[in-house]
This record gives structure tokens, sequence and C-alpha cells, in this order.
């Protein structure tokens, strides 16, 4: 019993290093996200966007999406919408042909899923000799923010190559599931990627509201084809050198599940996509952190390391409950926390709990979303079984539809 009790200590002090370290780095990291500056638009429109709205049986949403692309504050003639119809079988393309915008039709029995979807269309693009100066990657689902394209527009002028907007939810207050989204969204908005973007470091890429550089594209290809593709995509950018910005101004509207087991398919499949890439890319980019001395590389590697070290804040917590009821409590625990005693996870916990509602204060959000705040903790509790689960399929790459509903005008949107 010595033996194994040594070896049990030694991995509690081990675990203890890692989510330790990297949530005291979190917690620094965010102080940087306490300052917003809005950036003022001086760049007039001058590059031509093509636009891909990713659309699987998408005919009870996809109205309010398209007559909202056609009310942006950008010229006509210099953005293009392309409705990909992955494999319909509804009236999903007929109706993008009613709105006016191009219905690209695509039916296949193999290579399912967005990621094989956009780059179908891609290589549509470059048969074609219409020439973009960037590609906009939007959800059916979505709705957006009328200066989109403006603010993409006066971040390519200034040399960025990719950038992501804003990810906020159209449907926070439909259940307490929606709130609970929308609350996780707002924080990570707030403390993690304005925080980034304020230090030069590279943003987390959100799968829609991504804008990127059409020669930076033609140059890598797109083969992010997994069931994350924006994690995936975003990992191979960093990678080599090129830093995704984050966009705080350029806002995209997504709709979230209303039901905690819709939720948790979708969460589901974001973890078995975010254990693949990770399996990938966290090495290497740990590795090039180090040979290249590079913050940028290394906070990528973390980023992709996140749904392992939440497992192991929770395996590790279950087992001081485990210990804490046996009759060798006193020493276990005691070994447990000699290298990081209780205070400490004290004050990272409050800490990181007190930023929830500190980033919706500084977001401006209205004051009845903080009625969520009190079922969020068990909404985060649903994240074990999900990342748990992700861990043992993450080889599956099988894409799931998540079913949407909410036609939700963007006029009748709540714009803060």
């Amino acid at each position: 019993m010595g033996f194994w009790n040594a070896v049990l200590d030694g991995a509690f002090i081990a675990m203890q290093a890692v989510t330790g370290l990297i949530g005291a780095y979190q917690v620094v990291l965010s102080v940087f996200g306490l300052f917003y500056r809005k950036r003022t638009i001086v760049e007039t429109p001058s590059k031509r966007f093509a636009i891909f709205v990713a659309a699987h049986n998408e005919e009870r949403v996809i109205s309010p999406l398209l007559e909202n692309l056609k009310r942006l504050d950008y010229p006509d003639e210099m953005y293009d919408i392309y409705v990909i119809a992955d494999n319909c079988t509804d009236h999903t393309a007929d109706i993008a042909r009613k709105h006016g915008v191009i219905a690209a039709e695509r039916f296949t029995d193999t290579d399912r899923g967005k990621g094989f979807a956009i780059r179908w269309m891609l290589d549509g693009l470059a048969e074609s000799e219409i020439m973009y100066d960037a590609v906009v990657m939007f959800d059916a689902d979505n709705l957006v923010g009328t200066n989109f394209l403006r603010v993409m527009n006066d971040r390519l002028v200034n040399g960025k190559k990719v950038i992501q907007g804003y990810l906020d939810i159209k449907n926070p207050y439909d259940s307490w599931v929606s709130i609970s989204m929308a609350i996780s969204y707002w924080y990570t908005n707030r403390m993690w990627q304005l925080a980034r973007y304020n230090l030069g470091l590279s943003c987390a890429l959100g799968g829609t509201g991504l804008c990127i550089d059409m020669e930076l594209l033609q140059k890598l290809g797109w083969h992010a084809t997994g069931l994350t593709e924006d994690v995936e995509f975003g990992a191979r950018c960093v990678s080599l050198g090129v830093f995704p910005e984050w966009a705080h101004d350029a806002k995209v509207y997504d709709e979230k599940p209303i039901t905690l087991p819709a939720s948790m398919r979708q969460r589901l499949r974001w973890m078995q996509g975010h254990f693949n890439c990770a399996q990938q890319y966290m090495f290497p980019l740990l590795s090039a952190s180090a040979r290249e001395r590079s913050l940028g590389k290394l906070d990528a590697a973390i980023y992709l390391f996140q749904p392992m070290r939440f497992l192991i804040l929770f395996f590790t917590g279950f087992m001081l409950l485990f210990q804490a009821s046996t009759p060798a409590a006193a020493s276990a625990t005691a070994a447990a926390t000699q290298l990081l005693p209780t205070w400490f996870w004290a004050v990272i916990n409050i800490f990181i709990l007190l930023q929830m509602p500190l980033a919706m204060l500084l977001e401006r959000i209205p004051w009845k979303a903080y009625l969520g705040l009190p079922l969020f903790p068990f909404f985060m509790l649903s994240w074990f079984p999900v990342t748990f689960m992700a861990l043992f399929t993450r080889h599956n790459r099988v894409w799931k539809h998540t079913v949407h509903t909410r036609a939700i005008q963007f006029d009748e949107l709540h714009i803060r």
C-alpha cells in the first residue's frame, strides 16, 4: 500500500503542477481582457468578398440570414453570397435562389460535413474566373452585424490574413441551457479572445464569422475537414506562423440548442474534433514554441490542451473526495496539496467565477441575463460526461447535423 500511495501522491503533484500553472496563466492573461478600445474603421471598401453559407436542410432559418446579408453596410457589387446546399433534401437551395443569391448544390455519399463542403466550394471558385480578395464563412442559422464586411476590409487592408468575428447568441433567453451557453460565450469573448488580441496573440477560431485572405487560402489549401474545421484550420495557421486576429466589433449571432441533450450532442462533436486536433498539433506547437521562443505557439498549444485539463481537474477533485473518505485521509490529502496549497485553488476558482459576471458587466449584457448565473455551474458540470466521452470517441469523423429552428429577423435582435 505504501508504494501505491506514493504513486498516487506523485500523480496528484504532477497534475497539480500542470493544471495549476495553466490556471494561473489564464488568470493573468484574462486581466488584459478588462480593457477594450473600439477601433475606428478608416479604410474605404476595396476588398471583394465571397460569402460562404454552409447549409444542410436549413429551410426554416436561412431566409433571415440572407435578407440580413443583402443589407450589409458594404457596396453590393463587392460581395457575392454562395449558399452551399450540402446534401439538402428540403427547399434550402430554392429559398436561396428566391433571395437572388448563388445556390451551389452538392450531393455525395462520402466526404460529408461542413469542412468537405467548404473545400468543394473553394475548388469550384478556383475553376471559375471570378476573383475575390477574401472568403467569409457563416452558418445558415446566423445573423450578422451590418458593419461586418467593413471591419474585415479594414483588417485585410492592414495586412491581416485570418480574422475572427465576435460570436454572440441570438436566442440566449430561450432556456437555461441557451443562457448558459451565452454566458460562456460572453466570458470567452472578453476574457479569452479580447485578452489575447490585446497581447498580440492568436485568437481561437469559432467556425463561423471567419474571414480568410484568398491568397493565403490558395497557398495553404483547405484541409480542415474534421468535425471542428475551425480548430483544425486555426492550429495549422499558427503552426505556420499566421496568427488569426480577433475583431471584437464585428458580431455574429449564432443559434444555440435549448435542451440539454441537444446541447450535449453538439458539444460532443466539438470535443471530439478538439481532441483529434490536439493529438495532431499540440506537441508540434509545444516543440516549435520552445525552439522559436514563441509565446503565441505555446498559447495555441495550451488552448488545444484545455479539454484534457478539464478532465484532470475533475478527476483530481474526485480523487481528493475519495481519499477524504478513507482512514488515510489526513496524510493523503496533505500529500496531494503539498505542491499547491488549498488557498491557491480557492483564489483561482473564485477569480474565474467572478470573471463571468464581470465579463457580462463589461459587455453591457442586459440584467435579465444575470438570472442565468445560479444555474451556470450545473451546466458546467455537464461538460464532464461530454468531454470524457469525447476522449474515447475522438477518432469519430461522422458529422451530425444540429437542427435549427429559430427564424429570428435581424431587426428583432436586442443589439447592445
